[in-house]
Parts: structure tokens; sequence; C-alpha cells
């Protein structure tokens, strides 16, 4: 099972959250944070650091790992993940479009769920109301919308 992140920026003065439409690849078409792949000589934490630097020019100060999710595609295995999800309140740099993403703030009240991953709307709320979760996703055939679900408050 493939490890990887999820970084979202928060903008406590305007309860603002950074999220980008991914342009290729996995999750094409759909908002989410930034994140991908742990490489074989990075930590978790060093991996979502580099993802979301990569992804929108922003070098994140300090990371709070709110959650942990699973992911389990029965109809495509390759898309299995363990997925560590990461909050960031302090910065440096501006957001930028990359060759991957297209950032744009969102209010936290207000956020696109329909044109998000479906399982997005069960923790997105949680963790940024303060709760750290660990979560499993089984997804039907379809790919997108969720069989089973399990989600804790830890």
């Amino acid at each position: 099972m493939k490890i990887a992140t999820l970084c979202f920026l928060i903008k406590n003065c305007s309860n603002e959250i950074l999220l980008g439409m991914k342009k290729r690849g996995f999750g094409a078409g759909k908002w989410n944070g930034f994140g991908g792949k742990v490489g074989s000589d990075e930590s978790i934490e060093e991996a979502a650091i580099r993802e979301l630097y990569e992804e929108t020019n922003i070098l994140a100060n300090k990371l709070q790992k709110v959650g942990e999710l699973k992911f389990i595609f029965p109809y495509k295995k390759e898309w299995n993940q363990i997925v560590h999800v990461f909050l960031a309140k302090e910065w440096k740099g501006h957001p930028k479009e990359s060759e991957e993403m297209l950032p744009q703030w969102f209010n936290i009240n207000n956020l696109p769920f329909e044109k998000m991953w479906q399982d997005d709307e069960h923790w997105l709320p949680l963790v940024l109301n303060g709760k750290k979760i660990t979560a499993t996703f089984i997804f039907n055939k379809d790919n997108e919308t969720i069989a089973e679900m399990k989600l804790n408050e830890t």
C-alpha cells in the first residue's frame, strides 16, 4: 500500500483554506489539498513539505498532523494508500499555479464538496474544527462513491 501525504494551508484570520484543482493524474478535476507520495529517502513530514512546495511554491514552516486516512479501492488496487493529513498555519510565499495544481482560497464554511472526493465531506470538517482523526474508506466499483467507511476521532 502506498504511503502519501495531504496538506492544507489555513488562514486563521479569515477562516480560509487553500485547495488545489488537480489538473492531471490521480484525482484530476477535483479540489483537494496538496500532497503525494513519500520518497524512500524522506520522512512523511518532509514529503508533505516538498509536495506542498512543488505544487504551490509555498514553503510551510510548521506542520500539524491531524489525521491518517486509509483508502481502499477493491477494483483498482494500485490506488490503495495510507494518507497522512497535515495542516499548515505558517508559511512563506504566495500560492502559484503549477503544472499539476491550480490553487484557490475557500471559506471553510463554504467548501466545494460537490467537486471533491466523496470522503472529504466526512472528515475534513472535523479536522478544520480541531479534531484529529483516523479513517478507512472503501470505494465502490466506480472508484468514486464510498461503499464502507469507518471514522474515529483520536
